[in-house]
């Protein structure tokens, strides 16, 4: 399996990478193409990366790469409180410079990859060609967004049932997609979590909200220093990520090289990477971008200088950005040394990772004793009136009342008529108190009237 392995006296990681190569590696490249990495969306790996893999416009013409962050699909790394995006965009250096690659032009989707990219842009600009960013995020989590993220780690890493972790999972998706997921990739979505993200692997996941929600704020100048082509790709109606947040970056591109692009996905409401309608559109204007760039080949040669010497140069700058000289002397052959998170935050980072830590082996695992999932999401016992429906009302509306006869039937089916018995079944009599036989009472009519109840009008009369 393509690896990238490095060590320090402080961190371990290794990530797993993907490339559009037979052999998914990078021996395979063509060197008379130029080379493209990609990141993957936050809360997914590359092999979610099937409508860029697969599309035509980009595997013929580009050589394809993309990496597993961290904490996310089948890279592994030591858990820890420092890691933040700058983090990301070390790692990102390394395996640069690990597998010998030349300048790339970098494709980031959604919030967490475009964090990593803009700090790789601007540590290490001689491995970045250009940038192409969809949906960009604002600066700092919105307060609606930041509560979401919060209660999402809680719930997602203290589900104690599988109900629990599919409606988790459920809401996590109108968070991270939006309103357009159809019901098959809503099915596939929570069959990933379940395999590769259950409670049981929950410092994965606290880690990665974590530093989601705590990253460090790019300031106008910071931007200023790209000096690449920037291409920004956002969705019209992307409540999660406002348009004004990407019409902001690319007015604080300043030097980016032609000006920084914005290109709108009209209707865009959610994901632009994993809805095949959204990633179309994306990957088209991606592809005519590259294109009017001048053509830059891909051969494999070592870097210049050693990775210690290059690390080194970037935690330099590094300082000076963050304005703090004890970054400057930290490991150069760590990722964790471009930390840039305060010590209270730092702390607190460390403590939830402690916290969830305890208890690890008992958490619940929403998978059966053979390893594989216990059900799809849309197999589940519905019809229920606490389940929604697509126009937000409960099941027991409209349809719920509905006897279906066909797909296509939108009326109610007639009751039917007295006399006949519906399904086929034979209908039961009905018994009431009146309908019971009762003793039959010879003699006069006096005993009988006698025997007899008294009707309302009778007692009346007594």
């Amino acid at each position: 399996m393509p690896y990238v392995d490095f060590h320090s006296a402080d961190d371990y990681a290794s990530l797993y990478y993907t490339t559009n190569t037979p052999w998914s590696n990078v021996g395979g490249f063509d060197t008379e193409k130029s080379t493209v990495i990609i990141l993957h969306p936050t809360f997914l790996d590359s092999t979610w990366l099937d409508n860029q893999f697969g599309d035509p416009r980009l595997n013929s013409t580009f050589n394809l790469i993309a990496f597993d962050m961290r904490v996310c699909g089948k890279s592994t790394a030591r858990p820890s409180g420092r890691h933040d995006s700058w983090v990301e965009a070390a790692d990102l250096a390394y395996c640069h410079q690990a597998l010998h690659l030349p300048p790339c032009h970098v494709l980031a989707l959604e919030s967490l990859s475009i964090y990593c990219a803009l700090r790789f842009a601007i540590l290490f600009p001689e491995m970045c060609l250009s940038l192409t960013l969809c949906n960009v995020p604002a600066p700092t989590e919105l307060k609606w967004i930041f509560t979401a993220y919060d209660e999402l780690m809680h719930n997602w890493c203290n589900a104690e049932d599988i109900e629990t972790f599919e409606h988790i999972a459920k809401e996590s998706i109108e968070l991270i997609v939006g309103p357009d997921c159809s019901e098959d990739l809503r099915d596939e979505l929570i069959t990933f979590w379940e395999l590769t993200m259950p409670p049981s692997r929950r410092l994965r996941i606290a880690e990665l909200i974590c530093a989601l929600i705590n990253r460090s704020v790019l300031k106008p100048e910071h931007h200023a220093a790209i000096t690449q082509p920037v291409l920004l790709i956002h969705g019209e109606r992307n409540e999660a990520c406002p348009k004004r947040y990407a019409e902001k970056l690319a007015s604080q591109l300043i030097n980016a090289e032609g000006g920084a692009i914005l290109y709108t996905v009209k209707g865009g409401s959610g994901s632009l990477s994993i809805i095949p309608g959204h990633a179309s559109i994306a990957n088209q204007v991606f592809a005519k971008f590259l294109s009017r760039l001048p053509h830059t080949r891909s051969d494999l040669s070592p870097p210049p200088v050693s990775r210690e010497e290059r690390m080194k140069s970037a935690l330099s700058e590094l300082a000076d950005i963050m304005e703090d000289p004890t970054i400057a002397s930290r490991d150069p052959l760590s990722s964790l040394s471009f930390s840039c998170l305060p010590p209270e935050v730092v702390k607190a980072q460390t403590e939830c990772l402690a916290q969830q830590w305890k208890g690890l082996d008992k958490t619940f695992s929403s998978l059966g004793p053979d390893g594989r999932q216990i059900r799809k999401y849309s197999d589940r016992k519905s019809k229920h009136w606490f389940h929604g429906e697509k126009d937000g009302l409960s099941v027991a509306g409209s349809n719920f009342l509905l006897v279906e006869r066909g797909k296509d039937s939108d009326r109610p089916e007639k009751s039917p008529p007295q006399d006949s018995t519906p399904d086929g079944r034979v209908r039961r009599a009905a018994f009431t108190p009146s309908a019971v036989d009762k003793l039959v009472i010879k003699g006069t009519m006096a005993k009988v009237v006698g025997s007899a109840p008294a009707t309302p009008f009778q007692r009346l009369l007594l």
